[in-house]
């Protein structure tokens, strides 16, 4: 079992969110973040003041996913994230020591789905 995180643009959420689809991988959390990574930041003017902004607007998702789906799902965050240009984001992935289905009690892969 793996804990996918990706950091993509919010403007690519909804490509990503399809390309999930397509591959079967429907089941993610997804939040709204301020990060700043190799992409840096722009200056601003704003009532002629000169504001440095640093923390950048990015889009948090993750899935828990069976070791089966691993590779799949980091294709589909790829297809639907990447435009070629710096800040299209990061993708880590994380050993889950465990999961369980609240409403079943069901743990590990059966858990997942």
């Amino acid at each position: 079992m793996k804990l996918v995180i990706a950091f993509i643009k919010p403007e690519r959420l909804t490509a990503v969110k399809q390309s999930l689809y397509e591959a079967e991988v429907t089941k993610m959390s997804v939040t709204n973040v301020l990060g700043c990574g190799a992409q840096g930041g722009y200056h601003e003017n704003y009532r002629g003041a000169d504001i440095e902004v640093n923390l950048l607007k990015k889009v948090r998702i993750e899935i828990a996913v069976n070791d089966e789906y691993l590779q799949t799902t980091i294709d589909a965050i790829i297809k639907g994230a990447k435009t070629g240009t710096i800040g299209d984001g990061k993708i880590f992935v994380m050993d889950l020591a465990e999961c369980i289905r609240i409403r079943t009690g069901e743990l590990g892969k059966e858990a997942i789905g």
